[in-house]
Formats: structure tokens, C-alpha cells, sequence
């Protein structure tokens, strides 16, 4: 079974970088890898930030901040890959740009090395196929924030062994997370289940069931979720929400996964929630309004 001691990741954004903190702060020497110094400084930036924020919560101190922050290297450069026990990717959502880049790493990391895609819908199989390595290639979907929320589905292929999904576990325990086994499906579990409450809180909302506040409401207070759908697909990102949804109305022909008109209409006109200042609410204020727009 590989030991992890030094994890690379590929692709410094939210999550990426968000994966480099909380490997940093669970004692692995870690190399971030972005396409320029530029993206470099700022995947550093938002690590910081990150970190100092959870100082000011006490959830860290400043010494562990700076050991963190130590074991961090930022790089531009593939080939510094190559002396990294685990390779997480966190690259966009497109199967061939994940495939390309594992084809590259393929030749250029340990032996070993165990691969890992944070890809939340795309197949994990798909990937390791542009590998030699399948038996060392998983899915391992943190979620967002990163440094906040604790699980992570770790999905097992047909070709996966059980030493590297032993070695998977391990490494997420190790970083403070909560593993769950996960087949290769799309959506694997949470998003199987999440995505079609999304969906369906957007056609309510389009049906006239109820105006945007009512339904997010309802569902805090009638069933104790801390969000509501439609702050949280804000939160999400429609256009995430959108993609996610089509590769799984892809695979499986379910009306259920299908994005609704509304939804797509929200997207073609920029309005893709927090990220963008508009989506179901308006973020504009001092605190989220219903966008009048979309009711």
C-alpha cells in the first residue's frame, strides 16, 4: 500500500486550493500547481485568507497557520509532480482536459502514485483509462468550502484495488475529513440526491408553487435544513448546477436530472447566483434579497 507523505494538486481555484490548505494543515508536504506565477500568488492568497479567518474563529492557531503555510510549495510546472505520492486534480469540469493531464502525469509521477479527481459528476473510469494505473486511480470529492465541510466520497472504479482505497481513506482521515465508499455513477451519492431536490425546488419556483423566499423557507423550517434550495443552488453556482445536471440527465434519461427552462434562461443571461451578484436572490444589499425578476 503507498504511504502518503507528500500530495500534489493540480489546478489552485476554490476547491484546489481549498484541498492544498487542509493537506497542509493535516502534516503533508504539498505542491499546488497553477498555470502561471500570477495564479500561484493568488491560490496562495486565498490559502492565507482562509487560514487567517479560521484564527479569528479559534479554530486554528497562528503557529499552526505558519506550518501550514510552510509545507506549501506553488509551482507551474507539471514535472514538479513528480516526486508526489498522492496527485489530486481539480481542473475544470470537461472530461477531456482531465484526461489530457493525466496522460501527462501518467509519465511523468512515481510508479506508485495514487490519482485522485475531485470531479463531482464526470466518470472516474473515463479518467483513469488515459492512465496506466487504474488500479491506482479514485475519485475524491471534497465539497465546498473545503476547510469547513467534513465529508469526502471516495469512489472506487472496477479496476480500483482495495489498497488503494485503504491508502484513500487514510489520507482523508488524515486531513480531519469523513470518507464515505462511493461505486463510479454519476452523482455518486450526495450529488444523486441532491441535484433532483435542486432541480425540482427550481421548477416549483417556475410552476408557481410558491416565490422564492417561501419555498428556501419552508424547507429550513420544515425540514431543519440550514439552507434553503434555491440560496443553495445560488451558492453553488447555476451554471455549476447546470452542467452537473446534464451529464447526469446524460446517463440516465431521468426527466428528474433534466435542467429545468428557467434555470438555463438564468444562465444565458448571467445571472448564476453568488458568484455573479444575481441569481434566485440579489446580492447587491447588505443581506441576499429575492431577485424580483425570477419571482
Amino acid at each position: 500500500m503507498t504511504h502518503i507523505q507528500t500530495v500534489g494538486v493540480v489546478g489552485g481555484g476554490l476547491m484546489g486550493a481549498g484541498i492544498a490548505q487542509v493537506a497542509a494543515q493535516g502534516g503533508y508536504a504539498t505542491v499546488l500547481r497553477e498555470l502561471d506565477e500570477a495564479l500561484c500568488v493568488r491560490a496562495r492568497s486565498a490559502i492565507e485568507r482562509s487560514l487567517n479567518k479560521a484564527i479569528e474563529k479559534g479554530k486554528v492557531t497562528a503557529e499552526q497557520r505558519d506550518a501550514a503555510l510552510a509545507r506549501l510549495r506553488f509551482v507551474t510546472e507539471l514535472e514538479d509532480m513528480a516526486s508526489c505520492d498522492l496527485i489530486v486534480e481539480a481542473v475544470v469540469e470537461h472530461l477531456e482536459t482531465k484526461r489530457a493531464l493525466w496522460q501527462s502525469l501518467d509519465a511523468i509521477a512515481l510508479p506508485e502514485a495514487i490519482f485522485a479527481s475531485n470531479t463531482s459528476s464526470l466518470s472516474i473510469v473515463e479518467q483513469a483509462s488515459a492512465t496506466t494505473r487504474s488500479a491506482r486511480f479514485v475519485g475524491l470529492h471534497f465539497f465546498n468550502p473545503v476547510p469547513a465541510m467534513k465529508l469526502v466520497e471516495v469512489v472506487r472504479t472496477v479496476g480500483t484495488t482495495e489498497s488503494t482505497m485503504v491508502a484513500a481513506f487514510a489520507f482523508v482521515r488524515g486531513v480531519g475529513k469523513e470518507p464515505i465508499a462511493a461505486k463510479d455513477t454519476p452523482g455518486f451519492v450526495v450529488n444523486l440526491l441532491l441535484v433532483p431536490y435542486m432541480l425540482d425546488a427550481v421548477r416549483a419556483l417556475e410552476g408557481g408553487v410558491a416565490s422564492v423566499r417561501d419555498i428556501d423557507v419552508g424547507m429550513q423550517l420544515g425540514a431543519g435544513h440550514p439552507m434553503g434550495p434555491l440560496a443553495l443552488c445560488d451558492f453553488v453556482g447555476l451554471d455549476t448546477l447546470v452542467r452537473v445536471a446534464e451529464i447526469m440527465w446524460a446517463s440516465y434519461r431521468e426527466t428528474r436530472y433534466a435542467p429545468p427552462p428557467l434555470l438555463t434562461r438564468m444562465v444565458a443571461a448571467g445571472m448564476l447566483g453568488r458568484k455573479t451578484g444575481r441569481g434566485f436572490y440579489d446580492y447587491a444589499g447588505e443581506t441576499p434579497t429575492p431577485n424580483a425578476i425570477v419571482g
